[in-house]
């Protein structure tokens, strides 16, 4: 292996009198170095090893906690050649790396970082190298894998999870850094997100145990029409005709719920990753109050849409799930209004997150159903969609995002939904990074709202709502 080969340094022909390699990544080493012949106080010399060629990272000694310095890149012939620092390399590896030391076993304040990569800094909020490490990593198993590394020379690998909206989920590898002078400890934590591997697992199990759950009734009531009509009803014109209706009432709902669940399962394997475009809401909704004025025609339903004016609610979207969002709650209004009843559909720009999630009635029960992390002074554009229904009790509200969940004795109308549009917009906007609200009185209705982040420059030209006009 070239890092068995002596090294030279570079720096004041010092050779390092020891060097302890550390894989991280493929063809990847990280290793510390201790020299001390030609200074009286030991340094230890932080390098990474890429492609068969050594670079010095930074330089610290025992009694000094001076900023690290470039130093020069190494070949294994001990050939040195002069590079820019090579702490970027490190910083662009996309999983955390992390170097922590320690002096005292009982000493639980003293764990601090020597160094941790950008996405490290990014994952875990460090402000600065050398801050306290539990002012970042909170989780006590990794924290316990953490001193079994230091005091005990034991490997360890935890599996934990980050809280908030969009949780991800990690594999933290700690692993003692060997150091044979002074009283300090050094260990390398590094982690590895595996989210996507999990809600992929997740995402498959889920999938095959609600299709195998819900379609079992509709392919049992095939089942046994079929065989009706096999026998008796073969004859019956009449009894054949109704059958055949309800067979294709029941084969049309089996396919509204596959292309649900499929579309749950690519929601929810992607929710993690935030969307990257633009969508104009305002314009959003105009689309999908138009592709739905046949239905709401045909059930005599008028729309009343309150509207801010082009580019007045531009936020950062995927516009075909946005549309989904739109869809799915202004269709619930109109199945859940009474004929000849109105849908308001209304949009109001640049509200902070607490005016974005307020209730607008004071009277309504009313339930936040997904609160969103935000940064302060982060603006939203809010979308509310109110029915004249029947209204929902106060006990149904926390479970309206359940998948398959349904309020008893409430008709939406012949052509019933599959208990998944609710879930599918809250999965929606949890990976907007937004909001849902609900609220309802009941016997005079209920309003749905959901809340977006706005795009970047777009709060400025955020226009307030006014009437518009739309086919009904």
């Amino acid at each position: 292996m070239p890092l068995a080969n002596p090294l030279h340094d570079g720096q004041q022909g010092r050779r390092p009198r020891a060097f302890w390699p550390h894989m991280i990544g493929p063809g990847v080493l990280l290793g510390l170095a201790v020299t001390g012949q030609a200074q009286p106080v030991p340094a230890i010399l932080s390098a990474i090893a890429v492609g068969g060629s050594v670079y010095w990272l930074s330089q610290r000694t025992r009694a000094t906690d001076a900023r690290p310095t470039a130093g020069a890149a190494l070949t294994p012939t001990a050939a040195a050649e002069e590079v820019p620092p090579f702490a970027s390399i490190l910083d662009r590896l996309p999983d955390p790396l992390m170097v922590i030391a320690a002096e005292e076993a009982d000493d639980l304040t003293g764990r601090r970082f020597l160094f941790a990569n950008a996405s490290a800094r990014e994952l875990f909020k460090i402000q600065h190298q050398g801050a306290l490490l539990v002012t970042a990593v909170r989780n006590p198993r990794v924290l316990e894998a953490v001193d079994e590394a230091l005091f005990g020379g034991v490997e360890g690998v935890v599996e934990f999870e980050t809280g908030g909206a969009q949780g991800r989920a990690w594999l933290a590898h700690a692993r003692p850094l060997k150091e044979t002078t002074g009283r300090s400890r050094l260990a390398l934590l590094a982690l590895r997100d595996e989210t996507d591997a999990r809600r992929s697992e997740r995402t498959r199990a889920d999938f095959l145990a609600n299709a195998s759950h819900e379609l079992r009734t509709p392919l049992a009531s095939l089942s046994g029409f079929i065989e009706t009509l096999r026998g008796h009803a073969k004859d019956d014109p009449g009894a054949r005709d109704k059958f055949l209706a309800i067979m294709l009432a029941q084969a049309e709902r089996m396919s509204r719920l596959i292309d649900d669940l499929m579309s749950l399962s690519r929601i929810e394997l992607n929710e993690h990753i935030a969307p990257l475009g633009r969508v104009d809401l305002a314009m959003a909704a105009i689309d999908v109050i138009d592709a739905l004025a046949p239905q709401a025609r045909e059930k005599v339903v008028t729309f009343d849409p309150v509207l801010p004016p082009r580019g007045g609610a531009v936020v950062d979207g995927d516009r075909d799930q946005i549309i989904q969002v739109i869809q799915n709650l202004i269709d619930n209004a109109i199945k859940y209004t009474p004929e000849g009843g109105v849908v308001r559909i209304e949009i109001f720009p640049g509200l902070g997150a607490e005016a974005a999630a307020a209730a607008r009635d004071s009277s309504a029960s009313r339930l936040s159903l997904l609160t969103p992390d935000h940064d302060a002074g982060e603006r939203y554009a809010v979308l509310r969609v109110t029915d004249r229904g029947p209204g929902l009790a106060r006990e149904h509200l926390p479970r309206l995002t359940e998948r398959f969940y349904r309020v008893e004795g409430q008709k939406s109308g012949e052509r019933s939904g599959t208990g998944l549009g609710l879930a599918i917009v809250k999965h929606i906007m949890n990976r907007h990074r937004g909001g849902m609200t609900v609220e309802s009185v009941q016997g005079e209705g209920a309003t749905f709202g959901i809340y977006l982040p706005m795009a970047k420059g777009a709060v400025e030209r955020a226009a307030p709502p006014s009437p518009v006009a739309a086919e009904s």
